[in-house]
């Protein structure tokens, strides 16, 4: 491969179909989703043996995953935080999965090490 990926307009064409926008953001939070979310809290109170948007269904698609909001509150210092379900991370050969925030903790943190940028601010591996 002697072309550079920055300048390869077809590298570059494939790395942005593979970009999955994940919500960060209060406003970014789907409101159906709060709404959901917000109902379930109030019908069963303490009852919830788990977080509803932590919960895991492996019927979701990609993008289903990638939009799932385990956290959408303020914080202990009144900052409002989002925090997605799911982490959607790129693998060496170009596909992407959903590692779950508390299940996937390790493979993230595993992921995130071995994530490395050159000079040419391209993602490595190794």
């Amino acid at each position: 491969m002697s072309q550079n990926h920055a300048t390869n307009p077809e590298h570059q064409e494939n790395q942005e179909q593979r970009v999955t926008k994940q919500p960060m953001s209060p406003e970014e939070v789907d409101p159906r989703q709060k709404q959901a979310q917000k109902a379930e809290l109030e019908r069963q109170g303490n009852n919830l043996t788990v977080n509803p948007g932590d919960r895991i269904d492996e019927s979701k698609s990609l993008e289903e995953k990638a939009q799932q909001v385990a956290v959408d509150a303020p914080d202990i210092t009144g900052e409002h935080i989002v925090v997605p379900t799911y982490f959607v991370v790129d693998e060496p050969d170009g596909s992407q999965k959903a590692l779950h925030h508390v299940k996937d903790a390790e493979e993230i943190s595993d992921t995130i090490r071995q994530a490395r940028v050159d000079e040419n601010g391209e993602r490595t591996w190794w």
